[in-house]
């Protein structure tokens, strides 16, 4: 059975011969466990020459170990307050609102949202609270009109729209990630899709993208 360390070799080996080099000292290593363990988990030992740490950005997007998505909610809403003043240095520059609201989303509010299809469902609810209380400041400061939809209405959008995206293009990437359609003919109620459903493992999964698009609407 091949170890962590035999795999790094593995990918060392490759590099070496696609002239490239693994550079360990820039490698990590996180090691996921339940937030939902009772007991302490033995971790293995650190791989030679690189460090296991607690929380890594992968694609803009901060994950813990314990699959929380407190700290990249923490840390984006940070960059995006700090972008704020900027809007405030448009305003005294003499910008009018309506063009203020449209730079807020553009660069603001793309960036809170960045791949929250992907984030979304690890979300708790004070993480969520947390987004939307921001988003009430914009509103407050005139950066965004009252009327405009929530960020969780916002990210189930986003969400249907690349689900859609995902049934019907094969060429999609995450599309080998469904599962295989079923072909009862006597469903008692039609559903968005028919792909089986028999894809729940535990609640770390039903947290996927693709478990929560599947059962969406389905009960």
């Amino acid at each position: 059975m091949p170890t962590a360390v035999s795999e790094i070799d593995n990918v060392e080996a490759w590099a070496h011969h696609s002239n490239l080099h693994l550079n360990r000292q820039k490698c990590v290593e996180v090691l996921f466990t339940s937030s939902r363990t009772r007991h302490a988990v033995q971790l293995p030992p650190p791989l030679p020459d690189i460090a296991q740490v607690s929380s890594l950005k992968i694609l803009g997007v901060t994950v813990s170990s314990r699959l929380s998505i407190a700290n990249h909610v923490q840390n984006v809403i940070g960059s995006c307050a700090r972008t704020l003043h900027a809007l405030r240095m448009l305003r005294a520059h003499g910008l009018c609102d309506v063009a203020l609201q449209t730079v807020y989303r553009a660069v603001v509010l793309a960036r809170l949202l960045y791949a929250a299809s992907a984030w979304w469902g690890f979300t708790t609810a004070a993480d969520r609270q947390h987004i939307e209380g921001f988003l009430c400041r914009g509103v407050q400061a005139g950066y965004r009109r009252e009327d405009e939809p929530t960020a969780a209405e916002l990210v189930e959008d986003s969400d249907d729209q690349l689900f859609h995206s995902i049934q019907y293009n094969s060429c999609h990437v995450l599309h080998p990630l469904l599962p295989d359609r079923h072909t009862d003919s006597h469903a008692l109620r039609t559903r968005r899709h028919n792909f089986s459903l028999a894809c729940r493992v535990n609640a770390t999964t039903d947290s996927d993208f693709i478990t929560r698009q599947l059962f969406k609407d389905s009960y």
